[in-house]
């Protein structure tokens, strides 16, 4: 039987922590019994009352993962709290308002701000937490990838439907892969570990065409739910994984093995 008991007492930060994935992630981390830190751009109430029937150890900090303020703020709460920094969780997905258009419609200045945004975002995070992690007894980081960035888009899922995947996304998860081999070996020798974790598509109320497209391309026939992301992170952030870096595990139901 795993044992995840060495997640008790973890300092843990995830960032995006009330979207689909981060709302169980942050349960699964109380539920463990680590202290978790949440960074989004806004709370919600309802969720936050469901996390406080599981356990109240966890702190929400207004910030956005692109804004140097923000970020430094961030970590200071942390710092001044805990005194350490064990785990971190790249999850946010900030994007702008023109986010998500066609290839033709999408706009020089939009595409630099999206990758700044978010591919920025994760580097910024990491660079300034792997400092605090230095310091200490090392940690680890865990950055949500995408099947995008490891295999090409199959548009013909999106026919039918008003859809598509955006190239930003591309660009930004194939970015994000690369960043965490190259913050693996940076990193190693201060005893910080770095992974990536690759979902394939969540379920989220999507249109019923696309899901019946889409689960026809899966081995296992159906699509993800944000619980079968959580166990791999789970697994990554533990001493179980303490021999594992720079290595990106796809939870993609097999639709990258053809």
């Amino acid at each position: 039987m795993l044992d995840f008991s060495t997640l008790k007492g973890k300092v843990v930060l995830i960032t995006g922590g009330f979207g689909q994935i981060g709302e169980a992630l942050v349960s699964a981390f109380l539920k463990s019994g680590s202290f978790v830190y949440i960074s989004d751009i806004e709370n919600k109430e309802d969720v936050e009352k469901k996390w406080r029937k599981i356990s109240d150890q966890f702190v929400f900090v207004k910030s956005s993962i692109h804004n140097k303020k923000d970020v430094d703020h961030l970590l200071k709460t942390v710092i001044q709290k805990m005194g350490r920094l064990d785990v971190l969780i790249n999850n946010a997905y900030p994007r702008n308002k023109n986010y998500g258009r066609p290839l033709e419609e999408i706009e020089w200045d939009d595409f630099n701000e999206n990758v700044q945004m978010h591919l920025g975002g994760y580097f910024l995070l990491s660079q300034k937490a792997s400092e605090i992690m230095r310091k200490h007894t090392g940690g680890s980081i865990i950055n949500l990838g995408s099947i995008y960035g490891m295999v090409a888009p199959r548009f013909s899922i999106y026919e039918g439907t008003s859809m598509t995947m955006p190239a930003e996304y591309a660009a930004i998860k194939g970015g994000v892969l690369q960043l965490t081999r190259y913050l693996a070996t940076y990193l190693a020798p201060y005893g910080i570990r770095v992974n990536a974790v690759s979902p394939g598509g969540l379920f989220n109320g999507q249109n019923s065409r696309f899901v019946k497209s889409y689960e026809a391309e899966v081995p296992l026939g159906r699509m993800a739910t944000p619980d079968d992301v959580v166990g791999p992170i789970l697994f990554l952030a533990s001493d179980l994984a303490s021999y594992i870096t720079g290595q990106n595990i796809a939870v993609d139901g097999g639709w990258t093995t053809w």
